[in-house]
């Protein structure tokens, strides 16, 4: 929340008398009690309670968390008993930071409020008015080490973990275990979990991290730790919040965007409150895919070695792991952006921090379910820029991988009549296995980073770049962004207003998207969530502008030179209005690609001749009438849309038979690997209330745009 004000709070409900113990009938609801009145209804709380009068909601709020709990709400509170806490206060002793397990040995009164405030405010997830949002058991993430939709109270997601030989425990960041006889206590604004350890996750950056992996001699990801060290990365991997958007934004310089449908923008969502809120918070973030220190001893590698990196860059460059284009040097300055081992270290970090449950996202492929989100159909892709020098990372996940993998290259059953799914892999493209249940897995103990363990070399070598440059390259819009990712703003699991629409402030303010230039001041930016909504989109997510809008976006790498087209997809409605599009290298002055869109326009309008939808559709046509369609509206410099996807809650409609949705062909030309380039989108019209419109884009190579004896899927 922005700003706290102090509460009017209610009139409490009659308590019940206390008692010694909890009841072990808890998990019935207790209709008489809020959260707070049912906390001070028991003994074994008191301590957590005393704490949560203390801790204000902010530091310009008088407002205690114990008063918020006594207000209308869906509080999930992961209470800690006295035990739990005193348990806590002695790991604080062992750790030097008192020197007795009470209160009263804190001489220092900042650290004194900041542990009460770590105890308190990682306890509880406020779900404001969403109901569902009230975690309950039965909606807590079901995957080992899944983030909860929600932050807490201190701005942290904590984490689900279910050990597989103790199906009935579950535990909180791993290692903070729920009582197994008082969890879903039920009560009038919220549920309470009985905590027998307090949760308190660490706040060491991802560098401090390392360095201690490195300082302790700890392995695991030793030699990982010693080659980042080397390459000088860790000054950047110790980055956590950008405090200057922190301060403007707490100073209310960093404005929401009020009534925005007022302003032109179209909506089906059901939006309550016509207000787009700006994020509260521009936070950096990394993921790492990591070989272990088994691997590495595998290759005849010691971890504790003193020469650690120089062994790493002389494997890499003995077995070949980069590609002949490659430009390196095999010296000891391994901090040098054209160091082999500075290029392999930083193919392995992606500027973003993933949690365990979205390296991809399940959404509206053909055939899945939100009702059944872990029955997988079609293979979903993102495709991300690592760090270092431009270089493209594939992350996928298939109904027949089991589980999630690195640039694995699978052979699908997708002709036109085909179901699109995994039927095989070749042994040498199955790639890297990202292990998210592993307890090398680190997502919370880690303020800025997450780190994944892989089960093979991570390389961007001849073979994978050739694979990659056998591929449609499709990225959803809101991909470009890592800060999108590492806020929590895209595909945020809430139906809630705050997360469905979010403004993007406008550069004026501040430049919130890194690899987003807003070029006019009167330009509006909301993302579009989608989640739960069903909209007729890819993940259902969307981006729009409003006003006369100018905006420029860094795209992803191309992973070979060569000819490639850029593709961009529209879904038509009455809302939008008329785009030129730029695209190039220099960002200062990049030529016009082609014609205005109109973006009010279906394919059947756009494709401009005497046709009907009937005359395009797939529909009871065999295999060469459907591609001869697809080859006249090429043409016209036009695609269907892809079958990958459904909307509107129809599983039988695919966005193919939409005849609202249609991508563009951009541009057709030759690029370069190593080179950056850019797209902008600029009004054409005088009005400033019709939309732009962004879902997805995508580089198609000629190698399968253009591949007479296998030409591109449907899909």
């Amino acid at each position: 929340m922005r700003k706290f004000l102090l509460l009017t709070i209610p009139t409490m409900l009659m308590l019940f008398s206390c008692t010694e113990q909890v009841d072990t009938s808890a998990r019935y609801v207790f209709k008489e009690h809020t959260v707070a009145s049912y906390l001070e209804a028991h003994e074994a709380y008191s301590e957590y309670l005393t704490l949560t009068k203390k801790v204000t909601m902010s530091n310009i709020s008088a407002t205690s968390v114990y008063q918020i709990l006594t207000t209308r709400g869906n509080y999930t509170c992961f209470a800690p008993t006295n035990e739990a806490i005193h348990t806590y206060l002695e790991s604080l002793v062992e750790e030097g930071l008192i020197t007795s397990p009470s209160w009263d040995a804190f001489t220092d009164s900042v650290k004194l409020d900041s542990i009460r405030k770590v105890i308190v405010k990682n306890s509880i997830i406020d779900g404001g008015d969403v109901e569902t949002q009230r975690y309950t058991l039965a909606l807590f993430p079901t995957e080992n080490n899944a983030e909860f939709p929600l932050p807490n109270l201190y701005d942290k997601r904590l984490t689900y973990y279910s050990p597989v030989n103790l199906p009935d425990s579950i535990y909180i960041n791993r290692d903070c275990p729920i009582n197994i006889n008082n969890r879903d206590i039920f009560l009038i604004n919220g549920v309470i979990h009985q905590m027998e350890k307090v949760i308190a996750p660490s706040d060491v950056t991802c560098s401090k991290y390392l360095r201690d992996i490195i300082e302790k001699g700890s392995e695991g990801y030793l030699t990982f730790a010693k080659c980042v060290l080397a390459c000088g990365l860790m000054d950047t991997l110790s980055a956590v919040r950008d405090e200057v958007y922190e301060h403007l934004y707490q100073t209310n310089a960093i404005p929401d965007l009020e009534k925005y449908m007022s302003k032109g923008f179209s909506d089906k969502s059901g939006n309550s409150n016509s207000d787009a809120l700006a994020p509260e918070h521009r936070k950096y973030g990394f993921t790492i895919f990591a070989e272990t220190d088994e691997f590495w001893r595998e290759q005849g590698i010691d971890p504790t070695a003193d020469d650690v990196p120089q062994q790493v860059m002389e494997w890499v460059l003995n077995n070949h792991q980069y590609s002949d284009e490659d430009v390196f040097t095999t010296d000891e300055q391994f901090s040098s952006e054209n160091n082999l081992l500075y290029q392999w270290v930083t193919y392995h970090i992606l500027p973003m921090r993933l949690q365990a449950n979205k390296l991809v996202y399940h959404c509206n492929e053909l055939g899945f379910s939100i009702s059944n989100p872990y029955r997988y159909t079609l293979p979903v892709v993102e495709w991300y820029p690592t760090m270092g020098k431009p270089r493209l990372l594939k992350i996928i996940e298939t109904k027949a991988s089991n589980g999630v993998f690195l640039n694995r290259f699978p052979n699908l059953d997708n002709g036109i009549k085909g179901t699109g799914f995994e039927i095989s892999c070749d042994d040498d493209k199955v790639g890297s296995y990202v292990d998210r249940s592993n307890e090398l897995t680190i997502v919370n103990d880690i303020e800025n980073a997450c780190i994944y363990p892989i089960d093979a070399p991570l390389s961007y070598n001849d073979k994978v770049r050739d694979n990659l440059h056998r591929e449609r390259i499709r990225f959803d819009g809101m991909a470009l962004f890592p800060e999108a990712a590492t806020n929590v703003i895209r595909r945020a699991e809430s139906t809630e207003d705050r997360y469905q629409h979010v403004y993007i402030p406008a550069d004026k303010y501040y430049r919130y998207f890194s690899n987003m230039r807003i070029m006019s001041d009167d330009t509006n930016f909301i993302y579009f969530n989608g989640y739960k909504v069903n909209w007729a989109n890819y993940t259902q997510d969307e981006m729009k502008a409003i006003g006369h809008y100018d905006i420029m976006f860094q795209l992803p790498p191309v992973p070979r030179r060569g000819t490639y087209e850029l593709r961009y997809k529209t879904l038509a409605t009455g809302a939008r209005g008329i785009v030129q599009i730029y695209f190039g290298s220099d960002p200062d002055n990049l030529p016009v690609a082609g014609i205005p869109i109109d973006m009010t326009k279906g394919l059947v309008e756009a494709f401009g001749e005497s046709a009907d939808w009937g005359d395009l559709t797939d529909e009871g046509r065999d295999e060469e009438e459907i591609y001869e369609i697809d080859h006249n509206l090429r043409n016209h410099g036009l695609m269907k849309s892809a079958r990958h996807e459904v909307h509107e809650g129809n599983a039988a409609l695919t966005a193919r038979d939409d005849s609202r949705c249609c991508r563009h062909i951009i541009v057709r030309q030759t690029l370069d690997p190593n080179q950056t380039y850019y797209v902008r989108f600029k009004s054409v019209l005088d009005s400033d209330k019709k939309e732009l419109y962004m879902d997805y884009m995508e580089w198609c190579p000629k190698e399968v745009y253009d591949n007479p004896s296998d030409p591109e899927d449907v899909w």
